[in-house]
C-alpha cells in the first residue's frame, strides 16, 4: 500500500575543490563552499556526464534502499534511463486572485494569457543570478499536477484549513501551468512545504507546519467520490499538519517537514542521512531527480534549473534570532551544550555525523525502512531551533521543555501526534532543572 501511496504522491566526488581547467584561476582557488567555488563547480554538474554519475555514486550512503537503488539504476547513464527523458520548461503563472476566482466560479483552471516559460534558456553568469533563477524554480516549477490543491483552492474554508493561504496577492506553493498534454492545471511547487506564512509575510525556507497535506488529499477523495482504500485514508489522516509519509515502502514512517537553512554546512541530507553532501552536485542531483520522479518520470527539468534551485537553497538565510533572554543563562547554556550536546551536534548548523538509530532510540522505522533507510539518523540542525517545533524526525515532541523532560516517556504523554510515550533521544533529561533551563535559553537564542 505504501508503494501505491508513493506513486500517488511523488512518485563528494573525488577532490571536491578541483575545478575544471577552463575555470578562471581565481575561482579555482576559492574556498570550498564559498559562493565563488559553488559557482565554478556548477560547470562540472552541468557539462560533464561522467562527473554527474560519479557525483551520484559518491552521494549514496546506503546503495540498497529503494531511493538509492532507483537512482543508481536510472541516473547518469548517457542517453539511457532518466537522461533520455525530454527536458521540460512549462508555461507558468502564479496562483493569484484571477486563478482562484476562476476555480471558485467554474472549478476550471484558467491559465492567464501572459503565462510564460519560467526560464529563457540563458545560463546566469553570477551566483546571484543563479540564485534568482533558483528562487523562481522554488516558487514556480510544478512538481506535478495536483487536482487536490485545485479542489481546496476552490473552497476558501478548506484552503485555509489545510494551509493554502494567500500572501501578497498570491498563494505560494501552488501554480497554474500548462502541462505536457497542453491542458491548464494547478500544480504544487517546493514552496508548498518550505514557505511559512506568518503574520501576512512569507518566510522562505521555513517549514510550513500548518500544511495538512493528508487532509487536503482526503477532502478531495471525500468530496469528489474518488476511490481510496480505508488503509490509505487512515495513513493520510494520521499525518496531521506539518508531516507526511511519501517514502516508497510499506512502513509507517511519516516525517516532519524541515527548515532549509544552512544547507551548505550539512554533510548529510535527509533525516536518515540518505545522501552524503560532499559536493554541491549531490544537492543538485537530489533536486533534479526529485522533480522528475514527482512528475512520474514523464519529463526531467533542464539541469540548469536543478542547479539554480540548489544555489538558491545555499543562498537562503534564516530570519533573525529571537534575541533577548538572560545573557548569563545563555552563556551557561552554551557551556552545557558544549559538554552534553556538541559531540553529536558538532557542525556549524548544529547538525553532525549520522548516529545509529539504535543509539538515538527514537522510532526507527524511517532509519531502517526499505525506502531511504541507512540504519542511522542525522542529528537535526539547530538553526532557529526554538521556532522549529515539533521536534524529532517525526514531529512527535511539542516543545523544547518536553524534549528535555521525562514526562514524554510516560504512556499518558499528550504530544502533537496524540497520546502515548515518545521514547529515545534521552540526552539532557537527567540535567538538573536549572541546568536544563540554561540549555533551553541557549537554544532559544540560536
Amino acid at each position: 500500500m505504501k508503494r501505491l501511496l508513493a506513486a500517488l504522491l511523488l512518485g563528494g566526488c573525488g577532490n571536491p575543490a578541483e575545478a575544471p581547467p577552463h575555470v578562471e584561476p581565481a575561482m579555482r582557488a576559492s574556498e570550498p563552499w564559498s559562493d565563488a567555488w559553488i559557482l565554478a563547480e556548477g560547470q562540472r554538474y552541468l557539462d560533464d556526464d561522467d562527473f554527474r554519475r560519479s557525483a551520484l555514486e559518491a552521494s549514496i550512503t546506503e546503495p540498497t534502499n529503494v531511493y538509492s537503488a532507483t537512482r543508481l539504476s536510472a541516473y547518469g547513464l548517457g542517453s539511457r534511463g532518466w537522461d533520455g527523458l525530454p527536458e521540460w520548461t512549462p508555461r507558468v503563472h502564479a496562483v493569484d486572485a484571477s486563478v482562484v476566482d476562476g476555480l471558485r466560479a467554474s472549478r476550471e483552471v484558467r491559465l492567464p494569457d501572459q503565462a510564460a516559460p519560467l526560464w529563457n534558456g540563458v545560463r546566469p553568469t553570477s551566483f546571484e543570478g543563479w540564485a534568482a533563477l533558483g528562487r523562481r524554480v522554488f516558487f514556480e516549477y510544478p512538481l506535478r499536477p495536483e487536482p487536490q490543491a485545485a479542489h481546496a483552492l476552490a473552497r476558501p474554508s478548506l484552503a485555509q484549513e489545510v494551509g493554502l493561504v494567500e500572501v501578497a496577492g498570491v498563494w505560494p506553493g501552488v501554480v497554474a501551468f500548462e502541462d505536457i498534454d497542453g491542458a491548464a492545471k494547478v500544480g504544487i511547487t517546493c514552496a508548498l512545504c518550505h514557505v511559512s506564512v506568518e503574520r501576512g509575510a512569507a518566510i522562505e525556507g521555513r517549514a510550513r507546519r500548518s500544511l495538512d497535506y493528508g487532509r487536503m488529499r482526503l477532502a478531495w477523495h471525500e468530496q469528489t467520490g474518488a476511490p481510496v482504500s480505508a488503509e490509505l485514508a487512515d495513513r493520510m489522516r494520521s499525518w496531521g499538519p506539518g508531516r507526511a509519509d511519501i517514502t516508497a515502502d510499506d512502513d509507517e514512517d511519516p516525517v516532519a517537514i524541515v527548515d532549509l537553512w544552512g544547507l551548505r554546512e550539512l554533510r548529510h541530507l535527509t533525516q536518515a542521512a540518505t545522501l552524503t553532501h560532499g559536493h554541491p552536485a549531490a544537492l543538485a542531483i537530489r533536486q533534479e531527480t526529485q522533480i522528475l520522479h514527482a512528475n512520474r518520470e514523464r519529463t526531467r527539468p533542464p539541469r540548469e534549473l536543478a542547479w539554480a534551485l540548489a544555489v538558491y537553497l545555499y543562498a537562503l538565510t534564516p530570519p533573525p534570532a529571537r534575541g533577548g533572554g538572560d545573557a548569563r543563562a545563555i552563556e551557561r547554556g552554551a557551556n552545557v551544550f558544549a559538554d552534553a550536546c556538541a559531540s553529536c551536534h558538532a557542525d556549524p548548523s548544529g547538525a553532525g555525523a549520522p548516529v545509529a538509530a539504535k543509539r538515538v532510540g527514537t522510532d526507527a522505522n524511517l532509519a531502517t525502512g526499505a525506502a531511504r533507510g541507512t540504519g542511522m539518523y542525522r542529528p537535526a540542525p539547530l538553526i532557529r531551533v526554538a521556532d522549529a517545533a515539533p521536534y524529532l524526525h517525526d514531529g512527535s515532541v511539542g516543545s523544547l521543555v518536553a524534549l528535555f523532560g521525562r514526562e514524554r516517556f510516560r504512556d499518558d504523554y499528550r504530544g502533537p501526534r496524540g497520546v502515548g510515550a515518545v521514547k529515545g533521544h534521552a540526552y539532557g533529561v537527567d540535567l538538573s532543572a536549572d541546568t536544563r533551563d540554561d540549555l533551553i535559553a541557549f537554544l532559544r537564542a540560536r
